[in-house]
């Protein structure tokens, strides 16, 4: 089941600050996450809305698992920067990113 946050970014189309736009709070009850302020201009979804964008919400959070898997798999920035100047650095690092890309293919 997708996160209800990645439910409302799809709903809005765009990014959410969830520290000042919208604040979501679960209780600790079985419950699950619920919207406690809505703080944008949009009008606030039903759950019924929300719910119908359960699969697009779950490959957006299979596609962020991805970035991240990429992303801590990838060379430094000091790596990335020597290999600005060495021809032989470029080259390793560039089959190395293809390596992370087929290890870790988007859905």
């Amino acid at each position: 089941m997708a996160d209800l946050s990645n439910k409302i970014t799809i709903y809005l189309d765009r990014e959410v600050d969830f520290t000042k736009d919208v604040l979501l709070q679960d209780d600790g009850q079985g419950q699950g996450a619920y919207i406690k302020e809505w703080n944008v201009a949009e009008a606030q979804p039903t759950d019924e809305q929300l719910n119908a964008l359960e699969s697009q919400a779950d490959e957006l959070e299979a596609l962020n698992q991805v970035y991240a898997n990429r992303k801590a798999e990838y060379p430094s920035v000091q790596d990335l920067v020597v290999a600005l100047y060495d021809t032989d650095d470029k080259t390793a690092i560039d089959e190395k990113r293809a390596e992370i890309k087929l290890k870790y293919p988007k859905p």
